[in-house]
């Protein structure tokens, strides 16, 4: 399986890989997720430490089975060759209506095939009054529109 754009990247191709993960997360399909990673991928998120699809699946299917409204925004923070920084910060609200922004940063490491072979991700929450959202679009994709975290001030 090949996933373009492929390492080694460029400002424009590292640029794009962020703009697809991000629509892919926020489309919540957690197999279609997976599938942007090598099967035997290494992730660590928060405290976890996950390896292969199954895993990652597994993973993302509890994850938004407790974060509802999970609206994300990644932005590059820098490449090179087949690697890239990226930080984020998602917005999302827990069943019992408790609203919560998120803020990371992760580190992703690509095989020649554009598959991610390595996530490591470092994730903080604080709660956040309903009042105080900043990702205000309909469930899915992020329109072109709207505005990055810079331009948030995040």
């Amino acid at each position: 399986m090949i996933k373009p754009p492929l390492p080694p990247f460029t400002q424009e191709t590292a640029q794009l890989k962020v703009r697809v993960a991000e629509n892919a997360w926020n489309g919540k399909n957690p197999k279609k997720i997976a599938q942007a990673y090598t099967e035997d991928s290494i992730w660590r998120n928060r405290t976890e430490i996950l390896t292969g699809r199954p895993e990652i699946e597994a993973f993302l299917i509890r994850k938004f089975s407790q974060e509802f409204d999970y609206r994300l925004i990644k932005e590059m923070w820098a490449f090179t060759g087949n690697r890239i920084a990226v930080r984020f910060s998602y917005e999302w609200h827990d069943d019992s209506g408790n609203w919560f922004r998120s803020y990371g940063n992760e580190n992703w490491e690509f095989a020649e095939n554009g598959l991610m072979q390595r996530r490591i991700a470092s994730i903080n929450n604080i709660p956040l009054k309903h009042s105080d959202r900043k990702m205000h679009w309909a469930q899915g994709v992020r329109p072109e529109e709207h505005p990055e975290l810079s331009d948030l001030g995040l």
